[in-house]
């Protein structure tokens, strides 16, 4: 109980029963109940309507009325405090009657101890509040079921459509009726999803996350991501929340377009930045042809320039199709701790030439992954070599780790050197983009590439004066 005493209301004519009963709550526990009195139906209706009291307690017999109309009173207030009936003994039928009523126990004049009414009380009161909690959170979900803008879906594996919240009779375009009338399947738009998705939810799985496509009433193609899950084994009754993500699909192929649009452009910059040079030079050349006469011993100098110039551009070209093209891969299974290994053995001589400490955290059990071993060797090894060069000899910490993520195999290997200025970082894998004074600015166009063939990912974290970072995530099937 609460420090607050338990309000109840007594309906009933009989003066010398709210005294005894008064005399029982005392005994209980003094001070813990508040007892009033109603003596006839009017005055307990009155009392009822002010709805101030936590319990009643009301006796079957109130001159021309009765218990069962206290209890309709309740039912017509929509007003669901509990209710206990006093009866008299014998009284079955009428006991009975006062349960189906709404009442939440029944009390017999004559046999009422303390102990008795004090349970009858506890046990009516929890069972309001349960209901009342219960009431609440079918509310608060009803709420939910009715306003959110998700698609949701109540079904069976008999395939039928049990219920359908607003927004998804509204986005597929049929009505209440008829979404209730509908088999599931029919909103699937391939026959195969549609099995896909009950031999998922009805079998073991008992619950997915999967795009799929819909089909609305008038035929529209919907782009949907469906997250279900079994709700009733015994029933095999399921409940989907759709996700309508037609529009985003749209956005994320109109971007994927214009990332291709920029790449190419950013393709076509670095190619006119890195011919124009030489072809200046042959451009310089054939001016020289094309002026005053000149001998033999210059026209050798320029033929030289143009054919030096021309082999530079077509040695440019061959490096940036080799770094940027599908590349067919001889693929097998192999570990990535050996992969990784095989990498840093390349890199050997320069990280003892400079002095580079290695450290070495790899997953225990190795993990499998379909590879072209001379490829991925070759994608970790630019990458070694690009933190050693970034690395202060004598000073150098390689660190190599390798883990695994559910169906991930994860490379990740750093450095302590200087770090990459953000306006670097993001054109690091440009064809060409280099800050050493020899490199190509091929090496890490080639790497990514070589990954991504590999259906993988790769991406650098840096911070200026804190090292950099470069992470490698390959499937592992």
């Amino acid at each position: 109980m609460t420090d607050q005493p338990v309000h109840i209301l007594m309906i009933d004519d009989d003066e010398d029963d709210f005294y005894l009963v008064s005399q029982l709550l005392q005994d209980i526990s003094p001070g813990q109940y508040q007892l009033d009195w109603a003596p006839t139906y009017s005055k307990a209706v009155e009392e009822i309507d002010r709805k101030v009291h936590d319990i009643y307690l009301a006796d079957y017999r109130l001159g021309p009325y009765t218990g069962i109309d206290i209890l309709h009173h309740f039912q017509q207030l929509e007003y669901k405090a509990p209710v206990i009936m006093l009866t008299g003994k014998g009284d079955y039928t009428i006991d009975k009657e006062a349960m189906q009523a709404g009442a939440s126990d029944y009390l017999v004049k004559g046999e009422i101890s303390a102990d008795l009414l004090e349970r009858s009380i506890r046990y009516a009161l929890d069972e309001a509040r349960h209901l009342r909690i219960i009431e609440e959170n079918e509310k608060k979900y009803f709420g939910v079921f009715e306003k959110a803008h998700d698609l949701i879906i109540l079904a069976d594996c008999d395939k039928n459509v049990i219920d359908a919240n607003p927004s998804a009779i509204r986005t597929l375009q049929y009505s209440k009726e008829e979404m209730l009338d509908l088999n599931l399947k029919q909103l699937f738009f391939l026959e195969e999803q549609s099995k896909h998705f009950f031999d998922h939810i009805c079998g073991e799985d008992s619950s997915l996350r999967t795009e799929y496509n819909f089909v609305t009433k008038h035929g529209k193609k919907l782009d949907v991501m469906v997250s279900a899950v079994m709700l009733d084994d015994a029933e095999q009754i399921f409940l989907c929340v759709v996700q309508d993500i037609t529009e985003r699909k749209r956005e994320e192929l109109e971007k994927q377009q214009q990332q291709k649009f920029v790449v190419t452009g950013r393709i076509a910059r670095v190619i006119a930045h890195e011919v124009r040079n030489p072809l200046t030079n042959i451009l310089l050349a054939v001016s020289q042809f094309k002026g005053e006469p000149v001998s033999m011993e210059d026209s050798q100098v320029y033929v030289d320039i143009i054919e030096r110039n021309c082999t530079r551009i077509n040695q440019l070209i061959t490096e940036l199709l080799h770094s940027t093209r599908m590349i067919e891969l001889n693929v097998h299974q192999h570990g990535v701790n050996e992969l990784t290994d095989k990498a840093l053995a390349l890199a050997q001589d320069r990280l003892q030439l400079n002095e580079i400490s290695v450290r070495k955290d790899y997953v225990k059990q190795d993990v499998l992954i379909p590879a072209d071993e001379d490829k991925v060797v070759i994608a970790l090894l630019n990458i070694i070599i690009n933190a050693v060069e970034a690395m202060t000899p004598g000073k150098g910490l390689l660190t190599l780790q390798t883990t695994k993520q559910r169906d991930k195999a994860i490379i990740t290997i750093g450095d302590n050197g200087p770090g990459i200025p953000e306006e670097t970082k993001s054109r690091l894998f440009d064809p060409f983009f280099t800050n050493k004074p020899k490199g190509t600015g091929l090496g890490l166009t080639s790497t990514q590439n070589i990954i991504m063939n590999h259906k993988g990912t790769v991406h650098v974290e840096s911070e200026e004066g804190e090292g950099s970072v470069f992470t490698i995530v390959l499937p592992t099937n």
